[in-house]
């Protein structure tokens, strides 16, 4: 059983990756729901989308996210009629939408829509939400507190950064299974996902952390932090203004209290030396994703570390 921490885009390649490496049915993704929002009505998980979207080889793989192949007739007509276009919804995209939605109305759980829909879509991977309850991620700016979907996309992660909220943090719960696969598990990954608001949601759910320390299993992270900068998204901003330094080993440091390594890109191999002397192992290697076979060697790279190698 292999367990990954998982935000969106990053972390859906480097499960790619994983299921070359160990069978897809023995790995369970915990996927963030801090991103999860509601527009136009309906309820949009976008890194639960992501996740098995690219599992699914159903993903708009030039941007990361959507389906591949979709139209936006549905968009174009709600921007005509005066509705929010900000957030590129296609319409396939929308049926999954849509669905979910009316599921949740129903009375089922997210974890219940999310476990559906993969098995709808061939998914053999475990999909959980982090949990069933709200948990949204908000960001303090210059522009005021907006969720981070309103920071990111529709203001372009232009806003100053001066501080965020995880509710994650606080009444809601792990979702069932979480915590259970956290102690059943062999290993743990940490995907490249943003620190602070794709994991940071995660560990911040009452329990989580804590059962991480807990485990028997290795916790191996791969840092998203290379050469001092995201590869993507706004986790430089991010972490600076939670006082972490943008680094791989700020990356380290964050996550230190729950490791025992982490896998760093070769132009940080220069920090080893100081995330060793935090009490972690490290690996270095190329840790961009570009194709297949760097998905699965950077896998292989983070199951080697934690099984005892280098």
């Amino acid at each position: 059983m292999v367990v990954v921490l998982a935000g969106g885009v990053g972390a859906a390649k480097f499960i790619e990756g994983v299921v070359q490496v160990v069978p897809p049915a023995s790995l369970t993704a915990i996927v963030n729901t801090g991103d999860d929002f509601t527009l136009h009505g309906l309820t949009i998980s976008p890194d639960l989308d992501i996740v098995t979207c690219t599992l699914a080889d159903l993903i708009d793989r030039q941007q990361g996210w959507g389906i591949a192949g979709d139209t936006t007739n549905c968009m174009e007509w709600l921007a005509r009629l005066g509705g929010p276009s900000w957030f590129k919804l296609g319409d396939r995209d929308l049926a999954i939408h849509i669905r979910r939605t009316a599921l949740l109305r129903d009375g089922h759980t997210l974890s219940q829509v999310a476990d559906s829909f993969r098995q709808t879509f061939g998914v053999a991977v475990r999909i959980l939400p982090m949990s069933d309850d709200p948990a949204p991620t908000h960001i303090f700016t210059s522009d005021g507190e907006l969720h981070f979907e309103e920071y990111f996309v529709q203001r372009g992660a232009q806003p100053e950064v001066r501080g965020v909220r995880l509710h994650a943090a606080g009444l809601a719960r792990p979702a069932p299974g979480v915590i259970a696969a956290l102690a059943s598990a062999e290993v743990v990954l940490v995907a490249p996902s943003n620190p602070i608001v794709s994991v940071g949601p995660i560990l911040a759910l009452p329990g989580v952390r804590e059962a991480l320390r807990a485990t028997r299993a290795p916790v191996v992270a791969v840092s998203p932090i290379v050469g001092g900068a995201a590869l993507k998204g706004p986790a430089a901003p991010l972490m600076h203004a939670t006082g972490h330094e943008v680094s791989a080993l700020g990356v380290a440091r964050a996550y230190a209290d729950i490791l025992d390594g982490i896998v760093i890109d070769l132009v940080d191999a220069a920090l080893a030396p100081a995330i060793e002397a935090l009490g972690l192992r490290v690996a270095v290697t190329d840790t961009i994703m570009r194709g297949p076979v760097e998905k699965a060697h950077l896998a292989t790279t983070a199951l080697a570390l934690a099984l005892g190698g280098s």
